[in-house]
């Protein structure tokens, strides 16, 4: 597996939520900057990430954020990132991109990993090889 890219996420101080009669919506709003050997850039606007609590204990991740900054080859691009799952530790990205020097992100299998932070929380993203 390789690190492509990491997403330094930092949480809003306004979170939404609300108590439903058998699963809980809360939805984080977030800033933050990305860095990897493919891409840097920024969180455009702001982000979300949805919670989505079962009664029953379960709970799905579901982020969407779209990023704007440079490709490894100089070019300035953006990214749309939509990542889910069941765990923080093994979130499924999916990837749209403008540049094609990334298109190689939307095309490949890959995987991530989220940990929480003093700020929010820090998003790393592998390929598979």
């Amino acid at each position: 597996m390789e690190l492509v890219l990491t997403v330094h996420v930092v949480l809003s101080k306004n979170i939404y939520g609300l108590k439903g009669k058998d699963v809980d919506i809360c939805m984080l709003p977030f800033t933050g900057t990305a860095e990897g050997p493919y891409f840097n850039g920024v969180v455009l606007g702001e982000g979300v990430d949805t919670q989505t609590i079962f009664h029953n204990g379960r709970v799905l991740f579901s982020a969407r954020y779209m990023l704007e900054g440079t490709d490894f080859k100089g070019s300035k691009c953006r990214i749309f990132i939509e990542n889910n799952g069941e765990s923080l530790e093994r979130l499924t990205p999916t990837v749209v991109t403008d540049s094609e020097a990334l298109q190689f992100l939307a095309e490949s299998e890959l995987f991530s990993v989220v940990t929480p932070n003093e700020v929010g929380v820090e998003v790393k993203v592998y390929k598979n090889s």
